[in-house]
């Protein structure tokens, strides 16, 4: 969420962001909500101050039979039905203008390139070559079918489209990429392991941006409780309405959990296969650091979340995303791209984005340091550090064999016991 004042004190900037977004926000509306929210406020101060004067003048009234004390009774009274009416006008429109302020999205980095949509973003590195095959590679998919280790049609039987079944080599593959990334991200890079609900309050869901206005892409329960779409959303409120020490900061945690999304509007989209499913895997990396170190702090994230496609090498890109492609959420996002030969194509493996201090005023998340009289707002960012799913899929079409097995990468064979994946 972003703060008013700071949005009244930079209109243009905060216009201009918008624009750059192709975000389509009544400016105007949202300045009368906050007009009539603070005019409501500033009637109820006025009134409680003339509560309170009348009240202290009651109490020096001796006579308490007198009509002087009767009137002046009545007139606090009266004051009183004023302020419980003006009061729930005031908080009725304070509901109004959060919820208008809750559907604004970040202000965008300067350093993000105005563009309308992903055919703009800028690729910023690659890494590798593409492998040159002898034959046609086959999508992932096709190889896992023929192996007998991938199963969509008993999994839709199950649970409908856009799931999968793996089983054998491929669901042990799964684990030994869950565990080398947890591995790397935990021994190398600093962050600590966390094991997070999948049900979270949607307080939680709000805090990190999900609500109210991507209600439609998660999956929510008949009690309330929501599936969580990336453990981002459990790990980043480990700190809601707290005030932290920043000599504890940066807080790093990287999770392994299933996550869930409704793929609202992808319908024709990634049909066959496990680039788009309901319920897939994540490693995520989630940090928690001052404003003076947010920087540098994602850019170790992003390190460490490139850093295991460099250990698999498989070939890929980072892409500095465009205004018009850039979340809701988001001050700055990074894709990593993976090659997969069967599409000929880069397709997403990470999202890093730095998120500024949006994320941790929608869960009042702050730090306050030594000898400092107020408080300040955290500074969040978080990364894929894998998406395991399409980890294997990059695995398995970047290294696979004529015959249709698969060729383990060097590192995994330690955690997989073995150097090929085939039909047994």
């Amino acid at each position: 969420m972003l703060d008013i004042n700071w949005i009244k004190n930079n209109l243009e900037e905060f216009k201009t962001s918008l624009k750059n977004r192709n975000s389509d926000v009544d400016v105007n509306l949202m300045l009368e909500l906050d007009d009539k929210r603070r005019s409501f406020l500033m009637e109820l101060q006025t009134l409680q101050q003339s509560r309170n004067e009348k009240s202290k003048a009651i109490g020096i009234i001796k006579d308490k039979e007198s009509k002087e004390f009767f009137d002046a009774k009545q007139e606090v009274n009266e004051i009183n039905s004023k302020i419980d009416s003006i009061k729930n006008l005031t908080e009725k429109a304070e509901r109004e203008f959060l919820d208008f302020l809750s559907r604004i999205p970040n202000i965008l980095d300067k350093k993000v390139p105005v563009g309308k949509d992903e055919s703009e973003n800028i690729v910023v590195s690659t890494f590798g070559t593409p492998r040159k095959f002898d034959f046609q590679p086959r999508a992932h998919f096709e190889l896992g079918e023929a192996l007998g280790m991938m199963d969509f049609e008993q999994a839709a039987k199950i649970s409908g489209s856009r799931f999968v079944n793996l089983k054998g080599q491929l669901a042990r593959l799964e684990r030994a990429l869950a565990n080398f990334m947890l591995d790397m991200h935990t021994k190398e890079f600093g962050f600590q392991e966390v094991s997070p609900s999948v049900l979270v309050k949607s307080d939680a869901m709000y805090g990190t941006g999900q609500l109210p206005k991507f209600s439609e892409d998660s999956f929510e329960t008949k009690n309330g409780l929501w599936l969580i779409p990336t453990s981002e959303v459990p790990i980043t409120n480990m700190v809601a309405e707290k005030i932290l020490n920043p000599a504890d900061l940066p807080m790093r945690y990287a999770a392994y959990t299933p996550c869930f999304r409704s793929e609202a509007g992808s319908a024709g989209k990634d049909t066959r296969g496990m680039i788009r499913l309901h319920q897939f895997y994540k490693v995520e990396l989630v940090t928690i650091s001052t404003k003076e170190s947010s920087q540098e702090e994602y850019a170790h994230l992003m390190r460490a979340a490139e850093e295991v496609l460099i250990r698999l090498e498989l070939p890929h890109r980072k892409s500095l995303l465009c205004s018009g492609d850039t979340g809701f959420t988001s001050q700055q996002t990074h894709d990593l791209e993976v090659w997969l030969p069967a599409q000929n194509c880069y397709r997403e493996i990470s999202s890093c984005s730095i998120f500024g201090e949006f994320q941790a005023r929608r869960m009042n998340a702050r730090y306050k340091k030594p000898g400092d009289k107020d408080t300040s707002f955290v500074h969040t960012m978080n990364g894929s550090g894998l998406a395991v799913g399409r980890t294997i899929v990059a695995i398995m079409e970047n290294y696979q064999n004529q015959d249709g097995s698969i060729t383990i990468p060097e590192l995994l064979r330690s955690y997989m016991g073995c150097d090929r994946i085939e039909r047994l």
